[in-house]
């Protein structure tokens, strides 16, 4: 009985210790306004030895030492700066020794283990900012952008679009606004904190940021080289023009160097065998053909066609075609795009293997404005005509011409747009090897940076060039092309080797995937002229002429 007395008041001994210590712990934490969770965990019984430990950094219900990744921890140090009664830094009742995460800085240092902070190369917090900033309680923003990835980029965007903004200033020259540009750029990543500016708001700079990776490039239908160049020729095409049986090797071979703009039209005609080589039957040939696209219109275009096949047909193409040329008024009115919808959606159903592909919509452009420039005026301006004042007949045929012109232009590189395009894949295959062995140094560049062939020439294949060249240009490139003897498929291959050759400078010195895939698909072609068109078909036809007739080149090394 006397033991159970004792052992009586011991326990009660005990419990009063406690609550004395409970109620000291918190008389002292009432300054810091503590939850009564917190007050309860201050003071804490140690199992084994019966003692109380009054702990403000231990918590009652931690069960274990670890830290889980990725879940917030309380904060082990304070600011020396706070006092020990201070506010927490957030402001939002939070005591500095409750272990709430007052600010984001707070939190993203609780959870660093979470990630590889090594992966963020773009955010750089400063331990020592972020010290300060939570000693004046201001809660700042500590993340500053890192001084060489900055610049880096910044001298990255500006040399890829510097040529771009020469489109926009006539006035300047080459070299002085791209000086201009780049120099600008240096003096902004040198003072990072006038960094923020924002562009004006203008029509030019909305263009300018128009201008995404992948997307058509701002083109021009006229052409800085005038046509002087070609009047010696003139009097050449005339002469086998009117001759009354046509000697087409001839005329390939004064084509294959540029065909001026008057004799464009026919030219074209004749060299994509639409009209036949006897000049009396040309006429009776082009009214049978044109009647013969009306007929097709007819029987084949109708749009409330209740054929699923032929109804998405129709939708894609009527997706694609106002994509055609933004910039460019022309094409954004509804009169030609229906034109261009028609000549799709009826060759599409003419060839059934293939059917329509995206990427053929834009190989129509180039016929349609030849065709086009031979129904106006020499000083017309196209980009802003109103094809509503063309006659009827005369835009029937404009739409006719086009029609027979790309049918005949397609027949040669067809396995291009069959299923899988199996044409294009074994043309890609086919350039990896030969820039591999033209310049090894090119093709081991890309392949460090990883970036496949597949990723940027399947465009050069799919739209035969004509999203990285203007519009004047491409029409000058598809005068060789149609001169080609057989065929322009083969010779193609060559032209995309030459132009990626052409810009090896600026891919080495490219250092990484992001700066290569800019560049690639925005190669600044806009102020090319017939001058470069003429540079670059010279170096395919070299290259062409070295490793075409040799079949070891194109075979893998063993």
């Amino acid at each position: 009985m006397q033991n159970n007395d004792a052992d009586i008041e011991s326990d009660l001994r005990m419990d009063n210790n406690v609550e004395q210590a409970a109620k000291s712990q918190t008389a002292d934490s009432t300054a810091t306004t503590t939850t009564p969770a917190a007050a309860v965990s201050a003071g804490a019984v140690s199992p084994a030895s019966g003692n109380v430990v009054a702990n403000a950094n231990s918590t009652f219900w931690k069960n274990s030492g670890r830290r889980v990744p990725g879940r917030p921890s309380p904060k082990r140090e304070l600011d020396k700066s706070v006092g020990a009664g201070g506010a927490a830094v957030g402001g939002r009742g939070a005591g500095p020794n409750t272990g709430m995460v007052s600010t984001f800085r707070d939190y993203q240092q609780s959870v660093s283990d979470a990630w590889d902070t090594g992966d963020d190369e773009f955010c750089i917090i400063s331990s020592s900012e972020a010290a300060a900033a939570a000693a004046v309680g201001a809660g700042g923003d500590g993340a500053r952008i890192s001084r060489q990835v900055s610049q880096t980029v910044a001298l990255n965007v500006i040399e890829t679009h510097s040529r771009s903004n020469q489109n926009h200033n006539a006035s300047k020259s080459a070299s002085d606004c791209s000086a201009d540009l780049i120099s600008g750029s240096r003096n902004s990543s040198d003072d990072t904190k006038e960094d923020r500016r924002s562009l004006p708001d203008s029509n030019e700079n909305r263009s300018r940021l128009r201008n995404y990776p992948g997307r058509p490039q701002l083109q021009k239908i006229s052409s800085n080289c005038q046509d002087s160049e070609y009047e010696t020729k003139i009097e050449k095409f005339q002469v086998l023009l009117d001759s009354p049986q046509l000697d087409l090797v001839a005329l390939k071979k004064i084509s294959w160097s540029g065909v001026p703009r008057k004799m464009r039209a026919v030219s074209w005609r004749l060299l994509s065998k639409y009209l036949p080589p006897s000049s009396e039957r040309r006429m009776a040939v082009l009214e049978s053909k044109r009647q013969g696209y009306q007929d097709l219109r007819h029987n084949y275009f109708r749009v409330d066609s209740q054929d699923e096949t032929q109804q998405d047909t129709y939708r894609q193409i009527h997706i694609d075609v106002p994509r055609m040329n933004p910039q460019i008024p022309l094409f954004q009115q509804q009169l030609v795009q229906e034109m261009f919808e028609r000549v799709l959606f009826i060759w599409a159903i003419r060839h059934p293997a293939s059917g329509y592909v995206q990427g053929i919509n834009d190989l129509v452009t180039p016929f349609f404005i030849v065709f086009l420039q031979e129904a106006l005026s020499p000083n017309t301006d196209l980009e802003k005509y109103d094809m509503s004042t063309l006659p009827e007949e005369t835009r029937n045929i404009i739409e006719a011409d086009s029609f027979w012109c790309l049918s005949k232009f397609l027949d040669c590189i067809q396995d291009n747009y069959i299923f899988a395009q199996l044409g294009i894949q074994e043309k890609v295959n086919q350039l990896k090897d030969l820039i591999q062995r033209i310049d090894v140094n090119l093709h081991r560049h890309l392949q460090t940076h990883g970036v496949d062939y597949l990723q940027f020439s399947f465009r050069w294949m799919n739209n035969l060039l004509t999203r990285e060249l203007p519009l004047h240009c491409t029409i000058r490139l598809w005068d060789t092309y149609l001169a080609e003897s057989d065929g322009f498929a083969l010779f193609h291959l060559y032209v995309c080797a030459a132009f990626l050759l052409h810009w090896k400078e600026q891919l080495m010195q490219q250092n990484d995937f992001q700066g290569l895939m800019l560049l690639l698909q925005n190669l600044p072609t806009h102020n090319w002229s017939d001058r470069q068109i003429n540079v670059l078909l010279a170096e395919a036809f070299r290259l062409k002429f070295t490793y075409a007739d040799a079949p070891k080149h194109l075979e893998t090394k063993s």
